[in-house]
């Protein structure tokens, strides 16, 4: 949830934010109205209790016709008492829903536009010349099936379309990638969670996974439980509610899950292969830090990414994201993406965004400052490894005789320097 002082004070820059992500501006002023209402509503209100009860003392001392005209004055005092309550309980309703229709205000120099108003920021690594290796690459799906690593038929037969097994070396891969990414977020002072992939609405909503998105969210009706897209869900709501402790710098949790995602709306896209499926397993980093400490923790989780895709040996760049292809908490995303040799493109692989104040202040997660006041913390998130990096570590590794290279950092977990034809 966006900062309605900041809001109130600097509603030019909110309307800037929207604009630049392609959002109607017009909710700004909707929400000031609704504010402005809620406001007076509450002063009318407090001002005629006032009036009810020094009038109560009145009363009881009062005679005759006195008393039965101070009695009717009661009485219509109630019905305007009531009225003005009701009347800043609708204009509170209505400020939640508005407020909740922003999206998080973008920092300065955010690319204007949409999924593809990027700004390319790096690119590190040259993509292999195939042909002048004299062999035409295999895609991910076809290299799988011929290491016996992946079997979609069956995860289709068992679970449906966009299911899948992991077997042998693939899964073999998977886990040495996972462990590797959690071992180095715990040398980096990472505090390791295995966390609930069902989380309460009141969790989820908070941070930010129910506002645009909610098609995209599997939920337990039954419960009402919303299954995970990705651990970020229950760490933000870890310290939801709490005051935490931030007097020795932030507080850094790298997350490992099982992410489900039901991918509505992609009817026909990415179908072959596991690049967008409905289930996968994560590393989430996820840090809680005083904002004025965000922008460089931003940073930090970014270069942790950049390490690891390095350490799997892939060429990739990074694109700063631009406005419209955010998402409601992120003031500013950065994505890496992995050249994929049989799509002739690269493909996100990680994203880390600063969320600045936006899902602590809904989940309510706070923290002390010099004085004894508090403060809205800031969080933040980043991918370290996910399952769909296989497919650009299969591609740009294969060999001729289909045949994959294991990248050197993943060796000494998974026991061996090449994955071989079953």
């Amino acid at each position: 949830m966006i900062d309605l002082k900041l809001l109130r004070e600097n509603p030019d820059r909110v309307r800037a934010s929207q604009r630049a992500r392609g959002e109607d501006e017009g909710v700004v002023d909707a929400v000031l109205a609704a504010e402005e209402k809620r406001r007076s509503s509450l002063t009318a209100y407090e001002q005629l209790r006032a009036e009810q009860k020094a009038m109560g003392k009145d009363v009881a001392r009062a005679q005759g016709d006195e008393k039965q005209a101070l009695l009717a004055r009661t009485k219509e005092l109630a019905a305007q008492v009531k009225a003005n309550q009701a009347a800043a309980d609708e204009a509170a309703a209505e400020l939640a829903t508005l407020t909740r229709t922003i999206g998080n205000v973008i920092e300065d120099g955010v690319p204007v536009g949409g999924e593809d108003d990027y700004v390319v920021l790096d690119e590190v690594g040259t993509p292999r010349d195939f042909a002048a290796e004299g062999f035409e690459p295999k895609d991910h799906l076809a290299l799988a099936e011929g290491l016996g690593a992946l079997d979609m038929e069956r995860g289709a037969k068992v679970s449906g379309s966009r299911f899948y097994f992991l077997k042998g070396v693939g899964a073999r891969l998977e886990m040495a990638m996972l462990q590797l990414a959690m071992q180095r977020a715990i040398d980096a002072g990472f505090v390791p969670m295995i966390t609930p992939t069902l989380v309460k609405a009141e969790v989820m909503a908070g941070a930010g996974f129910l506002d645009h998105h909610a098609d995209e969210v599997y939920r337990l009706e039954a419960d009402d439980l919303y299954l995970t897209g990705t651990s970020e869900v229950a760490l933000a709501g870890y310290h939801a509610d709490e005051i935490i402790d931030l007097s020795a710098g932030p507080v850094r949790y790298a997350g490992q899950s099982t992410c489900y995602r039901r991918e509505a709306g992609s009817y026909g896209k990415d179908t072959r292969g596991i690049i967008r499926v409905h289930q996968f397993n994560k590393i989430e980093m996820f840090v809680y830090c005083r904002p004025e400490e965000a922008e460089a923790e931003h940073q930090r989780l970014l270069a942790f990414e950049r390490e690891m895709l390095e350490a799997m040996e892939l060429p990739y760049r990074v694109i700063d994201t631009a406005a419209g292809d955010l998402g409601g908490p992120a003031a500013r995303k950065y994505d890496c993406e992995a050249w994929v040799p049989t799509q002739g493109r690269h493909r996100e692989l990680t994203s880390t965004s600063n969320c600045t104040t936006f899902q602590a202040r809904r989940l309510k997660t706070r923290y002390r400052v010099q004085g004894g006041g508090t403060e809205v913390a800031a969080t933040l998130n980043g991918t370290l490894a996910t399952t769909r990096w296989l497919v650009a570590i299969l591609e740009n590794h294969q060999q001729a005789d289909g045949s994959v290279v294991v990248p050197a950092a993943l060796r000494p977990l998974i026991g061996l320097d090449v994955l071989s034809p079953a």
